[in-house]
């Protein structure tokens, strides 16, 4: 009967309003019991919450109450114990690399950081099997896996800062997703502490468990709102042979798609990327990188595969200049040749932060790209026919990134209102295509009103339900996702 009103509930708060959630200020009671959890890991200075209570985004307020920092997950399960008691709001916090502000606490909350729970637990060579705690860098985590003669082959450029449970949190994927796929491909087994305080043992490790619902992969990607995740069970695979970088430039677009099916066509591609001229630019200002050739070209593509691909990627090289899709190419010769190749792609996010973006991180079938992009891109130019677009993004998957650049004499307020204004026209062409307003980054606070364009009332509804089957409370990161 609980769980049927709590269900009942949720779906009667489905049409309800979006704005933010209301959240109890800290009550000096509440201050006191979590000082003597925690003592001097319960922190209020300024710093501490300023620098704990936000993610990439800048666009929403920080103001959380206080930041705890729990060495395990005995801690985890009395912290919510205490924000039952209480009625405060808890927000989980990794390594705080997000960029949909599912990390943000605006409101009053307390910040959980896992930092401190960053510890690699046990290692299953027979199941190739990697256990950590959530706060394990990312980066920290393919390092080990290595020096098992293994791989963790889920990769982005803030592998060296994001941690593993905020991967999972928000179901991270990042460059290599056309060949290993995203972080749910991976996770084996978790271990979470609900709304409630209980602690969910959920996959265990089994590659085989056909016992009903998979509570597991309903946590990846539920973004901090159903459990606070304590522990990671990864599965690791055979070590990548060496591998090579191809960067071509194409004179138009849907060239990218042509180029991308004439090398699938031929070889298995661990990844597929694409970047315009303007966002080459931008990197190599900042950098100082080399160009890739000599004259600059509308777009570019990046594509990595294995060494023993080489003469055959030369082939297809050779195709699609004959076929007028490239109009020129360079190929890695050694391990750091690929790698500065590599910046010419990665650094793009952090060479652009300097404008303060408004990033767009969407999603459609493969084949419908080409006419996504151009009746995207036409809408952008119309809409911002004074303002610098920066596009890349995964292509092999689908996945675009549309970047708005701030200039400096426009007010971030300003800013932000008039890109959230267009955004609106941007989801309307998602949902004729059928794709998706977050790919890769969530929807946190910044897609959260907008869950509408990918999502049908009646999902939103089961998802509401669900929420308050496992937060009746309403105390686990409120007022994101949904």
């Amino acid at each position: 009967m609980v769980a049927w009103t709590a269900f009942a509930t949720a779906r009667r708060l489905s049409m309800s309003s979006t704005a933010p959630i209301p959240v109890d200020a800290l009550t000096d009671a509440a201050a006191a019991a979590l000082e003597a959890l925690f003592g001097a890991r319960f922190r209020q200075d300024a710093q501490t919450l300023a620098e704990w209570g936000r993610d990439w985004t800048r666009s929403f307020p920080v103001a959380p109450s206080a930041v705890v920092f729990p060495d395990d997950e005995g801690e985890v399960v009395e912290l919510v114990g205490l924000a039952r008691r209480h009625g405060f709001a808890l927000v989980p916090s990794g390594g705080r690399t997000g960029l949909s502000g599912g990390a943000v606490a605006p409101a009053g909350e307390v910040v959980v950081s896992f930092d401190r729970m960053n510890r690699v637990l046990d290692f299953d060579p027979a199941g190739r099997l990697l256990r950590c705690q959530p706060g394990v860098v990312t980066q920290v985590v393919q390092e080990t896996a290595a020096e098992h003669g293994l791989a963790y082959p889920v990769d982005f450029a803030s592998s060296g800062s994001s941690q593993i449970g905020g991967n999972v949190a928000t179901n991270a994927g990042g460059i290599q997703v056309i060949r290993y796929g995203m972080t749910r491909d991976w996770v084996a087994g978790l271990r979470v502490v609900t709304g409630v305080g209980e602690v969910l043992e959920l996959g265990r490790g089994l590659v085989k468990d056909n016992t009903g619902y998979d509570l597991r992969q309903l946590m990846i990607g539920s973004e901090g709102t159903l459990g606070l995740i304590t522990e990671v069970t990864l599965r690791l695979t055979h070590a990548p042979a060496p591998a090579s970088v191809l960067v071509l430039g194409l004179p138009a677009f849907p060239h990218v798609m042509d180029v991308l099916a004439a090398f699938r066509a031929r070889l298995d591609p661990s990844a597929f990327e694409f970047f315009s001229e303007l966002a080459l630019s931008k990197v190599i200002e900042r950098t100082g990188l080399a160009r890739p050739f000599a004259e600059p070209c509308p777009f570019y593509a990046l594509i990595e595969f294995e060494d023993a691909g080489t003469e055959v990627a030369l082939e297809v090289f050779e195709h699609c200049v004959g076929e007028g899709w490239a109009v020129d190419g360079v190929m890695s010769q050694s391990e750091e040749q690929a790698r500065r190749l590599w910046r010419l792609r990665e650094d793009i996010s952090e060479t652009i932060s300097r404008w303060t973006p408004y990033k767009n991180d969407i999603a459609v079938r493969v084949a419908a790209v080409p006419d996504f992009l151009a009746e995207v891109d036409a809408l952008v130019a119309d809409a911002y026919p004074d303002l610098e677009v920066v596009w890349f993004g995964h292509i092999g998957d689908g996945n675009l990134h549309l970047n708005i650049l701030k200039p400096d004499a426009l007010a971030q307020a300003d800013f932000y209102a008039r890109c959230h204004q267009v955004s609106k026209g941007v989801f309307e062409i998602v949902r004729r295509h059928g794709g998706s307003v977050s790919a890769e980054h969530g929807v946190g606070l910044l897609k959260r009103d907008h869950l509408g364009y990918s999502r049908s009332e009646a999902e939103i509804a089961l998802m509401r339900g669900i929420k308050g089957l496992f937060d009746p409370d309403g105390i686990l990161n409120p007022g994101k996702l949904l």
